[in-house]
């Protein structure tokens, strides 16, 4: 295919092995590629974006491989989508990447990932989009994951990428001969178990820390073909798990199914 403009970011900041790797995986097959991301780690940021303090941004150019353009801003990942496609950039990217993040962006997590968020703002801009995890903290053996979204996402340009589509890739912690095939799934929605410890410091002053569990459920799957796994058990059974998501969150349901809401005896209608 013909060189892509590409722009990637992550929420895991610009020192990320991840980023680096997915960036060089896209420049080695011939693509102009400039990464903005975070200048430090922005984890579970969500799509925050900076409006009480300045946004600033610095080459990083030494950080990645020949031909790549970097930077590091000091913001949210949300804001370095944004001030890449209306400050540094001269045109519009032919696809944004977010990733490849350490950890896994699964389910209902979705909503309070930076990772995804960089990508949804790409989406937001009428751009194909594809945010990119590996489903480990511990993991990091990147460049299979590398190769693997470079041509999920080449493929998907090929064959006319619907406007509004987020590709949401977790990719499993284990080997390319231990994988299972790549599988459509539906997002999951994830659980936790104690989601805080309770903790008392040297002052004797309670704070409380955000540590809980994730539940491993299987079947817990919301809207989506009923024959497509869940993202979790699809991660569970070794395999890639490719899901897509669409920005608009309006109720899929039956109208039926809504309550009966009354103001001063008037029915919402």
């Amino acid at each position: 295919m013909r060189p892509l403009s590409i722009l990637i970011s992550n929420d895991d900041g610009v020192f990320a092995d991840g980023i680096r790797v997915l960036a060089s995986a896209a420049a080695n097959r011939g693509h102009k590629v400039t990464v903005v991301c975070p200048d430090q780690e922005r984890s579970a940021t969500g799509h925050g974006l900076t409006l009480q303090s300045p946004i600033r941004a610095e080459r990083a150019d030494e950080l990645f491989a020949k031909n790549v353009k970097a930077w590091g801003c000091n913001g949210t990942p949300a804001d370095c989508i944004k001030l890449a496609l209306y400050e540094l950039l001269n045109e519009k990217p032919d696809l944004i990447l977010s990733g490849i993040n350490h950890g896994p962006n699964l389910g209902t997590d979705i909503f309070c990932s930076g990772t995804v968020a960089a990508a949804l703002e790409g989406t937001l801009e009428g751009l194909p989009s594809m945010a990119v995890s590996i489903a480990s903290f511990q993991w990091r053996d990147f460049e299979f994951a590398g190769d693997l979204a470079m041509d999920i996402a080449e493929n998907a340009l090929t064959k006319k990428w619907p406007k509004n589509l987020l590709l949401n890739l977790n990719i499993p912690p284990c080997s390319e001969g231990n994988m299972s095939s790549l599988r459509w799934t539906r997002l999951s929605i994830r659980h936790y178990e104690e989601q805080f410890s309770k903790r008392t410091d040297p002052r004797g002053n309670t704070y409380y820390w955000l540590a809980g569990e994730a539940v491993k459920d299987l079947k817990s799957a919301g809207y989506g073909p009923s024959d497509w796994p869940s993202d979790v058990a699809q991660i569970d059974n070794s395999g890639p798990s490719l899901t897509p998501i669409q920005p608009d969150l309006f109720w899929r349901g039956e109208v039926s199914a809504l309550p009966m809401i009354q103001i001063k005896g008037q029915l919402v209608r």
